[in-house]
């Protein structure tokens, strides 16, 4: 079988799971980018076999055997996920006007890849397009009749996009307080459970209560009235599900090992408007809302409510 070899550079951040990251390496192999950036955070001081398992992690994501420029970002010790994989697509955009960033546990199919480099030069100089993802979770719910579609939302398992818009990344959020961003919310979401949500992860972000990268992209993104290129079928498949993960650990989630399919043709949307029911879609189930909306809509509840503004409006 004929594999496509990717034309754009790949970071590839790995950590301490040899065998996801053999999984992923072995995609990236078969589409032979020309330059891999390799990325790896060090081990807990506490953790005595994790050493290993980051030696061991590494050593396979150096099994290069084909015309290829590595270079390598490995760090003595742990840094965490915030800063660990921040800096690491830091170090790649210095080097790359735009490229593919993988991590070990995002499994690309060849077509990924095939998207991902006809996006990047697609849109390289539009500034409305600032996020390309690979993975669709919409369950085989296609939006419109092209072979993507565009959206509010940033998927970051497996993803491509540009130094134009890396440069602006805020770790800590440091341009918008928390006062502010719930009308800014209000002017993305119409759902006040997902708005709740949002202004909760800004606040515990801001606080430096989540380790973590990525969030800090898709509200950047949000704030920047950007759109995101999400292909109508599935390209990556999340292997990272369970107790080892950082964040991800029930196995039996419905976004874990979501098959990834062929994509076809790549048919061009007519329209560049958010699909906004499909970012609905993902966040009522991501934000738990329907369970929540019925424990809010309970009899009981109602009632307190309805006491408690009683009083608002009786108080002199």
């Amino acid at each position: 079988m004929h594999m496509y070899q990717t034309r754009s550079a790949v970071l590839f951040i790995v950590f301490n799971r040899p065998e996801t990251t053999a999984r992923v390496f072995e995609r990236i192999a078969e589409a032979k980018p020309a330059r891999l950036y390799i990325a790896a955070d060090g081990p807990h001081a506490d953790k005595e076999r994790e050493r290993e398992l980051c030696d061991n992690t590494r050593a396979i994501a150096q099994n290069v055997n084909w015309p290829c420029e590595v270079k390598t970002l490995y760090r003595d010790h742990n840094l965490g996920c915030k800063e660990a994989v921040s800096s690491a697509i830091t170090w790649f955009f210095e080097q790359e006007e735009e490229g593919i960033i993988l991590e070990d546990d995002c499994l690309p199919n060849n077509d990924f890849f095939r998207f991902a480099d006809e996006m990047l030069e697609r849109y390289r100089f539009d500034e409305r397009i600032r996020h390309i993802g690979g993975a669709n979770l919409q369950f085989g719910k296609k939006w419109g009749d092209a072979g993507y579609y565009f959206s509010n939302m940033t998927h970051v398992w497996g993803w491509a996009g540009w130094r134009r818009v890396w440069k602006h990344y805020d770790k800590e959020l440091s341009r918008y307080e928390p006062e502010e961003v719930r009308s800014q919310f209000e002017n993305i979401f119409e759902d006040t459970f997902i708005v709740d949500t949002w202004v909760d992860i800004f606040k515990q972000v801001k606080a430096g209560k989540i380790d973590t990268w990525d969030y800090q992209l898709g509200i950047m993104n949000f704030f920047n009235n950007s759109l995101s290129v999400i292909p109508n079928v599935n390209l990556i498949t999340n292997i990272g599900f369970g107790v080892s993960s950082t964040h991800t650990h029930n196995a039996e989630d419905r976004n874990a090992n979501v098959p990834a399919l062929p994509l076809g043709d790549i048919v061009h949307p007519k329209y560049m408007v958010p699909q906004k029911k499909a970012d609905e879609a993902t966040l009522i189930y991501d934000f738990n809302v329907l369970a929540r909306r019925r424990r809010y809509n309970k009899p009981k509840r109602r009632f307190k409510r309805w006491v408690k503004n009683l009083f608002k409006k009786q108080a002199p």
